[in-house]
């Protein structure tokens, strides 16, 4: 009994000194020993020749499209120019309302295309790929095709399982305990340029421990363009570790409602070293309370910039949603970034309606690895004349266009709720001031 106390005793010795030597280190100062190059490349070779099996079996020689292209081909028009191609057939009545029965046709259509695949709930839905990963991440799943293939899936679950999940998570676990420990301790240093540094040090060393913890593959593009203190640094959201992802590269301060447990520990060292903003539930429902406290944070240029993410919930790395405003009222420069992540590695979207936190992270631990693309975009301002719900659309759209992301008008908030009557009642008057507003300018005439 004791040689086997004193064999697992010296095997753990060995995992963590090979862990620390080998990762930890690396990471801490930001360069890499080629490992997980290499673990890409085999893995890239792997994917690329169970994709070519498949395609030799003739099962979906064609492949699927990816949800993103939709089942439904939409025409990209506005009510009144798809309303004028159903009437142009019909001469337009002399007096009169501006009614045809054919109308009908168009919400129908509208109606059932939403029925059978609307633009939202899909957005809260996993990606889908072309073809199989050796994943059952999407409703692609296993189906047998050879004994090669079968044995090379089996040997895919213990790697990822048996080796990658108990790496990883130790590492999650040291990212995290160096976090606490490392955050909490600067903070105790009075205000000063070293404190600054160190804080900024702690903070990116340990988010570095995480991204290797997970296997990721980060590329980042443009990076002159990277958020600058006093500014808001705005992204697309399509996960937790989207934080992880930005600030493997750089420091950020946080914006975010106070929690308790494991949430709350991590608040609260991380709050010590740095200014981030955290709220209470009660004040997060004060607008112009939050508003001022950004506005503050963002006037002092010694703090870092503020990383928002304006949709307000996860949306699945196929599209933009709405942006909401607030973060764009305070005058501050904005600092877009795009954020694309390739779900041919793992399925990084995290459905908070179907998972939970842990479950999520427990998924991305057991995936092959997590592999994005980061554009830093160019610092835009308010325009004269613009308010801030146009000045955040065109910042979406600027985002949207860059990670190749599809730009809906759509509010996030619908992934609980349901439509407002105000849009139902937008959508009625802009059609009866098809049908009345033409009337009434020709019975004036």
């Amino acid at each position: 009994m004791e040689d086997f106390s004193a064999g697992s005793l010296w095997a753990l010795k060995v995992w963590l000194y090979l862990i620390i030597s080998l990762i930890m280190i690396p990471a801490m100062f930001g360069f890499s020993l080629g490992i997980s190059e290499t673990y890409m490349t085999i893995l890239m070779k792997i994917l690329e020749w169970a994709t070519v099996k498949i395609q030799k079996a003739n099962l979906d020689v064609e492949l699927k499209a990816s949800a993103s292209n939709g089942l439904i081909q939409r025409e990209d028009g506005s009510m009144e120019k798809e309303l004028g191609e159903l009437r142009r057939s019909r001469p337009k009545p002399p007096v009169g309302g501006d009614f045809t029965l054919s109308d009908c046709f168009y919400f129908s259509r509208k109606g059932i295309e939403s029925i059978v695949e609307d633009e939202v709930t899909q957005r809260f839905t996993s990606e889908e790929l072309v073809s199989w990963n050796l994943l059952t991440r999407t409703n692609n799943d296993f189906q047998y095709i050879s004994v090669k293939l079968t044995l090379v899936y089996g040997l895919g679950i213990f790697v990822r399982y048996c080796i990658l999940a108990p790496l990883r998570l130790t590492l999650a676990l040291i990212g995290l305990s160096w976090l606490v420990i490392g955050t909490s301790t600067v903070g105790l240093l009075p205000n000063s340029r070293i404190k600054s540094w160190l804080s900024e040090w702690v903070h990116v060393m340990c988010y570095r421990i995480c991204a290797r913890g997970l296997s990721a593959a980060i590329c980042y593009h443009n990076r002159e363009n990277k958020p600058k203190k006093g500014g808001i640094c705005v992204a697309n959201h399509t996960s937790p570790i989207d934080i992880v992802i930005l600030c493997n590269d750089s420091c950020y301060a946080m914006v975010g409602q106070i929690h308790g447990g494991l949430m709350g520990i991590l608040q609260r060292a991380m709050v010590r070293s740095c200014p981030h903003v955290w709220f209470e539930r009660a004040e997060m429902k004060d607008r112009h309370l939050v508003t001022k406290r950004l506005k503050d944070h963002v006037n002092d240029k010694t703090k870092l910039p503020i990383l928002i993410f304006p949709e307000g919930t996860c949306v699945n790395n196929t599209s933009v949603m709405m942006f909401k405003k607030g973060s764009f009222e305070i005058g501050a420069t904005i600092y877009p970034v795009a954020i694309k992540y390739d779900p041919k590695f793992g399925d990084a979207f995290w459905n908070s309606s179907k998972y939970s936190m842990v479950s999520y992270l427990l998924r991305m631990m057991t995936s092959w690895a997590l592999v994005c693309n980061v554009w830093y975009l160019p610092a835009m301002h308010q325009q004269e004349g613009e308010d801030a719900v146009q000045f955040a659309n065109r910042v979406k759209s600027v985002i949207a266009h860059q990670g190749g992301l599809i730009d809906l008008q759509w509010d996030g908030g619908l992934k609980r709720a349901k439509v407002k009557e105000t849009f139902k009642e937008q959508q009625q008057k802009k059609y009866s001031s098809m049908v009345v507003g033409d009337d009434s300018s020709s019975n004036s005439d």
